[in-house]
């Protein structure tokens, strides 16, 4: 059976795959040869999509998700370490409690939340600005950062923290030159997926910047019109964002699948 689930796996991956590798291949295509019924994918290749997403000038839109998602990442893992340090290693009272708190923090749709978050920030002055999304980023992703933290950080042997608190090391000591290096997989893992869903993040972008502080994905929707073609376009548009969060993706993959099956077997 093992080469009939390896034969499934080839196929799930490809599966998976095919609709980037058209994303991509349709980037390189005139939009008169990527709007074809049928498709034709040996269309003479041509890089005029992505001088056109230069010329519209993306850099800003770029740096704007950088900003927030790289900040908004780095508080994360800032107050969740300590916090999943605490649920696990240093278990407070109810922690169970506790955890059931972050977790009733996702219940709420986003869409329900938008117009208080919308009236909070217009009241605030900080509509348009990207330190608005680093705060609400940082506020979503919370959540899912203490979740995985603290399964990771269960896995670190606790002789190891002993003996350095036997040694005199203090909480930070602790933290930063035990705990970080051991549960460095599982950090990488956190601080990744909290990447993705920031760069990624749509709804909140559209409707609390307009032009100073708007992010990739409300670029892309910029290329969506109800009269012409643009599915080039989009595609080379779409090639361009996805490429920093491949780029990290593949930077951090050993890291990664260590970190994901951390604690995953006994």
């Amino acid at each position: 059976m093992s080469p009939l689930w390896t034969f499934v796996a080839w196929l799930a991956t490809l599966a998976f795959f095919a609709p980037v590798a058209w994303m991509v291949l349709t980037s390189f295509h005139q939009e008169a040869d990527a709007a074809t019924n049928p498709p034709s994918p040996l269309a003479t290749p041509t890089f005029d999509q992505y001088r056109l997403l230069f010329s519209r000038d993306i850099t800003p839109f770029l740096l704007n998700s950088a900003m927030a998602s790289v900040i908004s990442t780095l508080l994360v893992l800032a107050l969740a370490v300590p916090t999943a340090y605490a649920l696990s290693i240093k278990p407070v009272e109810k922690w169970t409690d506790v955890m059931f708190f972050f977790l009733s923090t996702k219940f709420l749709p986003a869409i329900a939340a938008l117009l208080p978050v919308y009236l909070i920030v217009k009241d605030a002055g900080m509509l348009d600005n990207v330190w608005t999304l680093v705060v609400l980023y940082t506020a979503m992703n919370l959540p899912i950062a203490v979740w995985m933290m603290r399964s990771f950080l269960a896995e670190v042997p606790k002789e190891i923290l002993e003996a350095a608190e036997v040694d005199g090391a203090g909480l930070p000591t602790v933290l930063l030159r035990i705990v970080a290096p051991v549960a460095m997989p599982g950090l990488a893992a956190t601080s990744l997926i909290c990447f993705i869903f920031s760069w990624n993040e749509f709804m909140f972008a559209v409707n609390l910047t307009a032009t100073n502080a708007s992010t990739a994905p409300v670029f892309l929707v910029g290329f969506i019109t109800s009269e012409g073609l643009f599915l080039a376009r989009l595609c080379a548009a779409a090639t361009l964002v996805s490429l920093p969060v491949l780029i990290a993706g593949f930077a951090a993959q050993d890291k990664l699948v260590r970190g994901l099956s951390l604690g995953a077997v006994k």
